[in-house]
This record gives C-alpha cells, sequence and structure tokens, in this order.
C-alpha cells in the first residue's frame, strides 16, 4: 500500500498532536512549579523495536529528544536480556540513572508501553524536572560533588505502576530519600496522567487509520527526516570545521574546562568529534553520552528548525564516541550540570564551528546557561520544609537578520522563567528586582540579546542556597567580529556583607537568614559581526532606552561623534530622505 501525501501528514500531525496533549497535561496537572510554570518537561513516542523517536511535543525541552530516544532503547534492551522485569499492560517504569540514557538524577523518566492485540505497539515516555531527588544538597544542584551518590537517589528502570496501580512500595522507598516528599505525589500522578491520556489519543489514529497504515506512515516520516537533514547538511560545503568552547570550571577544581569539537563534512553526512576535550573531571560537570548526544542533536536543530522531529534526521549526524573525556561520564562521576549546562556548551561549539560555513543560519553564542538556583530550608509560618528551583533566561546571540532576543529561553529548550508571583506565593521568598540586565549584550553589527538581573531575599526562617550556572569566568562569545556578551554574575548578600563565590557561578549550602539576599545578572548574548558596522540609528535608540549610556556605547561601537546619540537624529535623517 502507498500512501498518499495527505494521510501521511495528517498522520504526522496526529502524531505531534498527541504529544502535544501529552505536554499539555503533564503541565496543568502537576504542582511543582518547575514543571508548571516553567514547563520543565517533555513527551514523546518511541519505537518498540529499538526506542527510536517517532514524535516529540513541541513544547517539549529539545535536549530530552536525544535522552529520551536512548533510555527507551536501553530499557527495551534490558528488558529484552532480562535485566529489567517485563511489562504488563498497565505498567509504567520510573528511572532517572543519568549512565542508562539520562541526564542529571532531577530528570527523573516514565515509559509506558502501548499495547494493540496483546503487542507492544509502541511506547510513551515522558521526563520531568523534580524539584528534589535527595542527595547533599536541596535540588539536586550540588556544585561540589564528587560521585553520583552525592546528588541524590538513583533509580534504575524498575515499575512504579503495575497494571495501572502505584507500587506503595516502591513510592516508600522514593519518598524515605528525597525532600519534600509529601508533594511529590501531585507531580507523579501528573506525568502518569499525561501517558495515559497519549494512550487514549492515539488508539484514536490507530483505530481511525489501522495499525498496519501507521506504522508505514512512521517508516515513511523517518526516511523523509532523514533525506531533508542529508539536504540540509548539503549547505554546509565539504571540509572540515574546528571549534573550542569552555566550562567556567567543574565546581571542585577552579580551572577551565574544554570542549574541542570537529566536524567533517561530506555530501550530506556530518561527522562529529571531540577528540582533545578535557578529561573526565572531579566535580559535577561531567555529561553522560546520551546527552552529549542530544546536545549536537539540539545544535543542529537550531540551525536547521524545519527538519521535522524524528529519529531519521539524527541519521547523518554520526558522533564518535569521546571516550576518556569529560563528555562521556562514567559510573560514578558527578553529572548534575551536564544537561542545564555543559550540553549547551556543546550546541555553543556547534554554532561556533558552523557560523563561518553557515553565517546566514548560526547565530552568535547564546546565554548558554539555564541558571540553576535552588534554595531550601523550613518555613516557620507553614510549619514545613521546602525547595525552591529558580531557572533563568539570557540574551540570544545577534545573528544576520538582526539583534539577539533579551531575556529568551536556554539553549536546551523552551522552559520559562516561573511567574514571580507564583514564587512568592509557594515559597518564603521577596523578589527585589526582575529586570533586564541592560547593556550585557555583546557588541556587533547586530548586537546580543540582555540577560535578565533578578534579586532574591529571604524572608523568614533559614535556608542553604546553591548554585549550578556557567558562562561566569568567559561571557558567551561573538562570531564573525562581534564582541561577547557579558558573563554570569552571583552575588550574595549576608548581614550587608557582599560574597562572590570562590567558582563564580558555582557554590552549594551557602546559609541565608531572614534578610539575606542573592543577586543574579545572566548572560547576554554574543555580537553578529564587526560593531563600527552597527547601524548609528540602532546605537543611538540603544542609548535613548537606557540600554547603554553614551560611553559604553562609544567604546563598544566605535562612534565617537556626540550627534549619533542625539535622540531626534532619526527623525532628522528621515528628513534628509
Amino acid at each position: 500500500m502507498n500512501l498518499d501525501p495527505i494521510t501521511l501528514s495528517v498522520i504526522q500531525s496526529g502524531l505531534q498532536q498527541v504529544c502535544d496533549e501529552m505536554d499539555l497535561s503533564f503541565s496543568r496537572a502537576a504542582f511543582s512549579p518547575v514543571i508548571a510554570e516553567a514547563n520543565d518537561r517533555s513527551d514523546g513516542i518511541y519505537s518498540a523495536e529499538d526506542g527510536s523517536l517517532i514524535a516529540q511535543g513541541a513544547s517539549g525541552l529539545p535536549v530530552f529528544v536525544g535522552t529520551m530516544q536512548y533510555s527507551t532503547r536501553v530499557l527495551i534492551e534490558m528488558i529484552r536480556e532480562g535485566r529489567a522485569v517485563g511489562p504488563q499492560p498497565g505498567d509504567i517504569y520510573i528511572v532517572n540513572d543519568p549512565y542508562l540514557g539520562g541526564t542529571h538524577l532531577m530528570d527523573v523518566r516514565f515509559a509506558m508501553p502501548v499495547y494493540r492485540d496483546g503487542e507492544i505497539f509502541c511506547w510513551l515516555s515522558n521526563t520531568g524536572h523534580w524539584p528534589d531527588t535527595g542527595g547533599a544538597v536541596p535540588g539536586g544542584f550540588s556544585a561540589s560533588a564528587t560521585s553520583v551518590e552525592q546528588e541524590g537517589l538513583r533509580l534504575p528502570p524498575v515499575r512504579l505502576f503495575k497494571q495501572g496501580v502505584l507500587d506503595p512500595e516502591i513510592y516508600a522507598i522514593i519518598c524515605s530519600n528525597i525532600r519534600v516528599a509529601d508533594q511529590r505525589i501531585g507531580d507523579v500522578k501528573a506525568q502518569a496522567a499525561a501517558l495515559l491520556v497519549g494512550e487514549k489519543r492515539l488508539a484514536r489514529i490507530l483505530d481511525r487509520y489501522g495499525d498496519d497504515t501507521v506504522r508505514q506512515a512512521i517508516a515513511e516520516l523517518r526516511k523523509r527526516a532523514s533525506e531533508q537533514m542529508r539536504a540540509s547538511c548539503r549547505l554546509i560545503p565539504d571540509g572540515t570545521y574546528k571549534s573550542v568552547a569552555y566550562v567556567d570550571s567543574d565546581g571542585v577544581v577552579n580551572e577551565p574546562l574544554e570542549i574541542r569539537l570537529s566536524i567533517a563534512a561530506k555530501d550530506g553526512v556530518l561527522d562529529f568529534d571531540f577528540t582533545g576535550s578535557s578529561e573526565p573531571c572531579a566535580g559535577p560537570m561531567n555529561s553522560v553520552l546520551a546527552t552529549t548526544l542530544s546536545a549536537v542533536y539540539l545544535g543542529m536543530r537550531h540551525i536547521f528548525p524545519d527538519v521535522p522531529m524524528s529519529a531519521g534526521a539524527f541519521e547523518p549526524l554520526r558522533v564518535k564516541r569521546p571516550e576518556g573525556t569529560f563528555l562521556d561520564a562514567q559510573y560514578p562521576r558527578p553529572v548534575s550540570g551536564c544537561a542545564a549546562e555543559v550540553s549547551q556548551r556543546i550546541a555553543e561549539a556547534v554554532f561556533l564551528a558552523l557560523v563561518e560555513a553557515l553565517p546566514d543560519r548560526v547565530t552568535a553564542a547564546p546565554a548558554g546557561s539555564s541558571g540553576n538556583f535552588a534554595l531550601g530550608g523550613h518555613d516557620p509560618d507553614r510549619n514545613r520544609g521546602f525547595v525552591m528551583y529558580q531557572i533563568s533566561g539570557g540574551g540570544y546571540g545577534g545573528y544576520a537578520g538582526g539583534d539577539g532576543i533579551a531575556n529568551g529561553c536556554s539553549t536546551i529548550g523552551i522552559s520559562k522563567a516561573p511567574p514571580v508571583e507564583i514564587m512568592e506565593q509557594q515559597f518564603p521568598v521577596l523578589y527585589h528586582r526582575y529586570a533586564l540586565r541592560e547593556g550585557s549584550g555583546g557588541a556587533g553589527r547586530h548586537r546580543g540579546g540582555f540577560g535578565l538581573d533578578y534579586e532574591i531575599e529571604l524572608r523568614r526562617g533559614d535556608a542553604t542556597a546553591s548554585f549550578v550556572m556557567d558562562h561566569g569566568r568567559f561571557g558567551p562569545p561573538g562570531v564573525l567580529g562581534g564582541g561577547a556578551g557579558q558573563p554570569n554574575s552571583v552575588r550574595v548578600y549576608q548581614s550587608g556583607r557582599e560574597i562572590v563565590p570562590e567558582h563564580l557561578s558555582k557554590a552549594q549550602d551557602i546559609p541565608l537568614r531572614p534578610g539575606d539576599r542573592v543577586r543574579v545578572g545572566t548572560p547576554g548574548g554574543g555580537g553578529y559581526g564587526d560593531p563600527r558596522e552597527r547601524d548609528p540609528l540602532a546605537v543611538a535608540e540603544d542609548v535613548r532606552l537606557g540600554r547603554y549610556d553614551r560611553d559604553q556605547a562609544r567604546a563598544l561601537f566605535g562612534v565617537v561623534l556626540a550627534e549619533d546619540f542625539t535622540p531626534d537624529l532619526a527623525a532628522t535623517r528621515a528628513e534628509r530622505q
């Protein structure tokens, strides 16, 4: 049977809609702001044979594309080999082991088989960021962990739901190892409910078109995605492209880590080689293989966003396993910073390598940090513990078509910072400031976008603060002559005393008492092109809006005439034209 284009397109859209509804159900039902408000989650459909990606929700985090495919494949292999108990209808597995296709321990994955006529047709899987999974510090972002056990509870694939019923013994083990355990049931049930919604919606498609037709459509969509990615990669002239990106430090040894990337392009196939990157590190900035692969995929997804989301899109992207480097973490290396920070440095290395080959498609470096800030303690007014997790945006890099976006979401996804009002309602904090970080964008013909400047005060009780951020030592680099964006900045104010963490944007267990404050400035994006080529009218507008003062603008953009900063300049030139 040959599928007509209309039926193929309808099935493709239907599969996408299934994933979108799972995403929406997950966020709406979750209790934790990081899922319910920030949307730090993702849902997808995966092959029953090898776990390969069939479809993923448009609003899910792109960094989970590769990791969920990897983890589903590992789960299938473990079941076949007898290392995991085989499923029954209604079973839902839980797993967060980074070395089995994950990210950090806080990204908890559920997986559920979908049965048709007694056989598994496919797997549905989702990932949600839990605010806490135990470990040395509230929130799991231990900046100085030296083994994964210090980062939290590590779960192999086990059936949390058995034939639709939550296993109370496994759930009790989880709750006895995490903070604010009484609040986890809301997220657990939301995550499971999202899969059940997906199962029902998928059944409608299968009932309408038939299982064989949908299988044929899935195979055809994978083939076309591969062909489309190959065609896109042929836009890159054959040759070798190299770059170096830096991680500030690993949180333990205060020295930068290098990501060295070489991309060999030939006839629509790209070979990625990280040989020469830094060795495995002592602290939590190691990356497991699944995250490294996913970071390459999401980097290329940014460059070629029109290629459909499918396992076929990854086929022309061949990554040599980076053995012996911190990008191929082995147990028990700590990995809490891999998904949120190291993955963004990997994507940055991809951008820096390919920008000269594709100057109209690749941007300067974005902020490249999720700004992970965890605050945990006891709220005396509510007589209960709390774990607050704050993510934040930063500036996007300038690009051929214009300036970078200010306060955009991170490179790895579309998660947004939870609303200030929600955070103040749920946690004993007060936001004194939440504004654009003016002037933080790198100078260029098209400047980088601005980061975020926020300040939080602890209102009551005692708490400890922990940070795992990056780009505090080096700002996001500009390209094609553009300047770097301002680096990340963290300041802690204890009883009026200002503290700057030794590792700049990584620290843990900083004690806070009522009245103590934390101020964070996230990075600005890198600039694109020679700053001296920037339109003086655009410089004048930035000055008029207070984004730069006149001295900054003169220094950054090489404009020396006072009239270039006159607010009436635009009108005057318009009249002359």
